[in-house]
């Protein structure tokens, strides 16, 4: 009786991952340390749903210059505006400065992921951390009676909104942690988040400005990502200029990134 015998071989493949899989790799990391992050929680969830449980579910919304109609109505886009600047600006500039300052960027950048695939790992862990705010946030302004117009449209504005917001915010924070020292990129990125909340029209119309004001504050990529997401839920319609508007300022700060950015 004989038996047969089957001769397995192993043949070694050498060379490196694919660039989307090394990329999704790094994005599950970065998405990994956001999570264990508790002070970039608090500024990417909590302060966001804070600030729309207070707005959409106390009254104090009717009582501040929000535009007219219901107040959970109007809060909801702007919050939602409020969490993509929390996420992709201030909390990616504050870890990608604070990397710099430990050597972690230096060390990463002679991976064989390319720092192209290190930045968009980057944004792609940013945008897994927005996944999670859009449905905690959304969830909640449903739970407050918040009635989105424009169904199909309303959705692709949102996500439209969100994407070319994000590109260029990340860029914005991407550009201060490059050039920056750790400590400075701290001070600087919650400085501008307080100044674009207060003065950027985040939580207020432009309308609602000074007259002398309206047309600097227009151009400022806060505002159009705000008005962008209310224009989308409140009048359901898809707000072309502001993501043009936001992809023009991610193409100039993308490519002051790809020439300042430092790595040490």
């Amino acid at each position: 009786m004989s038996t047969d015998q089957v001769t397995t071989t192993y043949v070694p493949r050498p060379g490196s991952a694919p660039w989307p899989r090394k990329v999704y790799s790094h994005a599950v990391m970065e998405f990994r340390l956001l999570l264990r992050n508790g002070e970039q929680l608090l500024l990417a969830l909590v302060i966001p749903l804070g600030l729309l449980l207070l707005l959409g579910g106390t009254g104090l919304g009717d009582r501040l210059p929000l535009g007219d109609g219901p107040a959970v109505d109007l809060a909801v886009p702007r919050v939602l505006a409020l969490a993509v600047l929390s996420t992709a600006f201030t909390s990616l500039a504050i870890a990608t400065g604070f990397e710099r300052r430990y050597g972690v960027i230096k060390r990463l950048g002679a991976s064989p992921l390319s720092r192209t695939g290190l930045l968009a790992g980057k944004i792609g862990a940013v945008l897994a951390i927005q996944v999670i705010q859009l449905v905690v946030l959304v969830a909640t302004g449903f739970a407050l009676g918040w009635k989105p117009v424009g169904g199909v449209a309303a959705v692709f504005g949102v996500l439209l909104m969100v994407l070319t917001g994000t590109a260029a915010f990340a860029s914005l924070g991407l550009l201060m942690a490059g050039v920056l020292r750790a400590e400075a990129t701290l001070a600087a990125a919650n400085l501008l988040y307080l100044l674009l909340l207060v003065g950027g029209a985040i939580m207020t119309p432009v309308e609602e400005y000074p007259e002398g004001m309206q047309g600097v504050v227009r151009l400022l990529p806060s505002a159009a990502l705000a008005n962008g997401l209310a224009n989308s839920t409140l009048e359901g319609v898809v707000p072309w200029a502001a993501a043009l508007s936001l992809a023009l300022w991610a193409a100039v700060l993308g490519y002051l990134v790809s020439r300042t950015f430092r790595w040490d």
